[in-house]
């Protein structure tokens, strides 16, 4: 009985989700519904499967740099991220902000060659059609939001964005890419021969994603730099000939930073320690060439100097090979102002708290008087206005 009753309710639910809905009346066929409201011959089923082929490959591109670039800011307790490659992060982080950049040519031919089909008559055959429209909706709509948000996130302009541009990328990024999932198990590829029109529209596109990212991949890498005619950052323009995306004034430490009474706070195991500028100098001093690889996309090598952390750690009474570094800034408040630096880093040589910057003492906007570097880490967590670290022992 029961199965009766289930398979009786599944048939019920097939033939409501199948069965053709009222046509509308023929008068409202009318603008961009009405028959050959959209005559452009360049339009086919081969251009639309041939531009989605490559809008998914980048968006899948995009998808994993950016999910590691996620984990990486907010890494679960499963996530392990090393400190070599010193470049790994500049390469992953570099790669998602081209990509995405060259996405929204693709994206647009890709939205043109499919236009039509939104003016489709009837708007929906069945309840099961309509409901296969709106997935596309969503697809469309995930699709232009990152692409979108993703350009404004690069230049920086939050003002147009009321919501936490990292959390809201990431969980629409799982929309997307579950949504692009659904829509290529429906679709097959089409393998018809192209016109010459249609194919020079098809090379067209790849060229102008191919010039977006030749013209704005200076800003990360470097023999590119001179023709970076379309990037927001330049890797050799701000004080000290390095970009910086907040500066000590916007952040709300400019007197702090100068005040005569600062002091590093290292707390570990054994108790507290205090050291002024003088004693940090004091302290073994090393040197090391690292880049600061920006969530951005925009990147640049440098010397810096400084203590190393290990040093640190171990004067903190910890053992370098297993602590947790806590790094704080001298900043009142916003979401970075601490980051957690894993043992993996903390024991690296690499990772310094930096005093200069080129032989010179920190610019205030770079992080004066002191700042974390650590090798393979976003720019993001590389703390500046470094006031106090608070070290563990993993157990």
């Amino acid at each position: 009985m029961v199965r009766h009753s289930r398979a009786a309710v599944i048939s019920r639910l097939t033939r409501y989700w199948l069965s053709p809905l009222p046509a509308p009346p023929g008068r409202w066929r009318r603008g961009p519904w009405r028959p050959g409201a959209f005559p452009s011959g360049l339009r086919s089923t081969a251009l639309t499967s041939r531009l989605g082929m490559w809008l998914g490959l980048a968006f899948a591109v995009c998808f994993v740099t950016g999910l590691l670039s996620h984990l990486i800011q907010h890494p679960p307790g499963w996530f392990w991220w090393p400190s070599r490659p010193i470049r790994l992060y500049q390469v992953t982080q570099g790669l998602h902000v081209i990509t995405g950049l060259a996405s929204a040519p693709l994206l647009v031919a890709k939205l043109w060659s499919v236009y039509p089909r939104l003016f489709t008559w009837p708007p929906a055959r069945t309840v099961g059609h309509a409901a296969e429209r709106g997935a596309v909706a969503a697809l469309v709509a995930a699709s232009l939001f990152q692409v979108v948000s993703g350009i404004l996130n690069i230049f920086q302009t939050y003002a147009l964005m009321p919501f936490f541009f990292t959390a809201a990328h990431h969980w629409v990024a799982w929309l997307l890419i579950g949504a692009m999932l659904i829509h290529l198990g429906t679709r097959r590829l089409r393998s018809e021969r192209m016109s010459p029109d249609r194919r020079r529209l098809l090379l067209g596109v790849g060229a102008a994603a191919g010039l977006i990212t030749l013209f704005t991949a200076g800003q990360t890498v470097r023999p590119l730099a001179p023709i970076a005619l379309l990037a927001p950052r330049r890797p050799n323009e701000g004080p000290q000939g390095l970009p910086v995306n907040k500066t000590a004034t916007a952040a709300g430490v400019a007197a702090a930073i100068h005040d005569p009474a600062y002091r590093m706070i290292v707390a570990g195991p054994t108790g507290e320690l205090s050291f002024d500028l003088a004693a940090l100098n004091a302290l073994p001093q090393h040197t090391a060439i690292l880049p600061i690889a920006c969530v951005e996309g925009w990147s640049s090598t440098a010397t810096w100097t400084g203590v190393r952390l290990r040093d640190l750690v171990a004067l903190a009474g910890a053992d370098p090979e297993h602590a947790v570094a806590e790094v704080e800034s001298l900043q009142a408040g916003g979401r970075y102002r601490v980051s957690t630096v894993a043992s993996e880093h903390v024991r690296d040589p690499l990772t310094l708290i930096a005093l200069r910057l080129r032989g010179d003492l920190l610019h205030a906007d770079h992080g004066y008087p002191a700042r974390l570097i650590a090798p393979n880490r976003p720019g993001v967590l590389q703390t500046k206005w470094v006031g106090r670290i608070t070290v563990r022992e993993e157990s």
